[in-house]
């Protein structure tokens, strides 16, 4: 039988990739929709409401204010009635206004913190992978070596280490004793009479506590996990193969084995996506720094309904996002992936 033409099968893999693409964007629709309908169900369940501030704390507030609250609010609908209404602004992407007492759009509130919240994980990430990838390799070529236990040791007194703990102690260090850094908050006094440079300057003295206590505490596991899938990927029999060919020790590593012990790594990334803002909690409240896991904390104190659920939402997403990704960097890191792709 004859080859088909090369248009015909570029054709051929591009409607693969978009019927690929349709059907994992149903499949992640489907998956939002079925997290937002738990959610909404699971916080609904918790006691206490968002008329509990309003009303228990002030002895002036009878039931008939707390029925005019429930009212404002919509709470006094079923709650059925009450998801159906909130999704159907979602379908517009309105995520309503906050319960708290200032009632601004949650939308508004989230997209305050978010840059902050994001960009210190992000960095936190970036830096992490840039020494743990590196750190993992080395003690997997050296295993059992002299570094290789000495990194073991270390790598594990930090993953036995509280990140609250830690913070504390580089707070007393940095702060207190050297005080090379501020320890609380987002920016000085002084930060409008700075120039441009002393702003960059004075938000990076600022977030590099943080940002340091972030990178300790993924530093642990990732460059032993990559340290791990080296160590299989070296036994491998193309390994071998590769090295009775007499290619260099060098190439081995950097081109062949590094590759293939990439992938368990990028779906340890994947699934932590999630965590930019439930591990933020703890580092933003430590260093008082005006972020999302700060204000998804008081949300849930508060009961603000609308608030946590634009929270989860954006947790829902980002989770999605990241499986998504790493879907994408398998393709990129292994060639295999993108064929297989290809002929679906």
């Amino acid at each position: 039988m004859p080859p088909l033409p090369s248009h015909v099968r570029r054709h051929g893999r591009l409607t693969a990739i978009v019927a690929n693409v349709a059907r994992k964007t149903l499949w992640m629709l489907l998956v939002l929709w079925g997290i937002t309908l738990i959610s909404f169900w699971v916080i609904h369940l918790a006691p206490g409401s968002p008329t509990d501030m309003e009303t228990t704390l002030n002895p002036l507030a009878g039931e008939a204010a707390r029925q005019r609250l429930e009212a404002l609010y919509g709470l006094d609908r079923p709650l059925h009635v009450q998801y159906a209404d909130w999704l159907l602004r979602l379908l517009h992407f309105d995520f309503g206004n906050s319960m708290s007492a200032d009632a601004r759009p949650v939308l508004t509130k989230i997209m305050e913190r978010l840059p902050l919240t994001v960009g210190m994980n992000v960095t936190a990430m970036v830096l992490t992978l840039l020494i743990a990838i590196p750190v993992g390799i080395v003690s997997a070529c050296r295993r059992n070596s002299l570094l290789d236990r000495s990194v073991t040791v270390l790598v594990f007194l930090g993953f036995a280490m509280p990140s609250f703990w830690l913070a504390l102690l580089l707070m007393m260090l940095f702060g207190i004793e050297l005080q090379w850094l501020p320890i609380s908050g987002l920016t000085s006094m002084h930060y409008e009479q700075l120039s441009l440079w002393g702003k960059l300057c004075d938000l990076a003295k600022h977030l590099a506590l943080p940002i340091l206590v972030y990178t300790v505490g993924g530093l642990a596991g990732m460059s032993r996990y990559m340290r791990a899938c080296m160590l299989e990927v070296l036994q491998q029999d193309y390994i071998l193969t590769a090295r009775a060919k007499g290619l260099g020790e060098k190439a081995i590593i950097w081109r062949h084995a590094l590759r293939n012990a990439l992938l368990p790594v990028i779906t340890l990334l994947g699934l932590s996506v999630p965590g930019l803002i439930g591990g933020s909690v703890i580092i933003e409240s430590i260093f008082a720094l005006p972020g999302l896991g700060q204000l998804f904390y008081a949300a849930v104190m508060a009961r603000d309904y609308t608030m946590i659920m634009g929270n989860l939402v954006l947790g829902a997403v980002l989770t999605l996002f990241g499986n998504l990704l790493a879907d994408i960097c398998y393709g990129l890191a292994d060639p295999r992936i993108r064929s297989a792709k290809d002929d679906v």
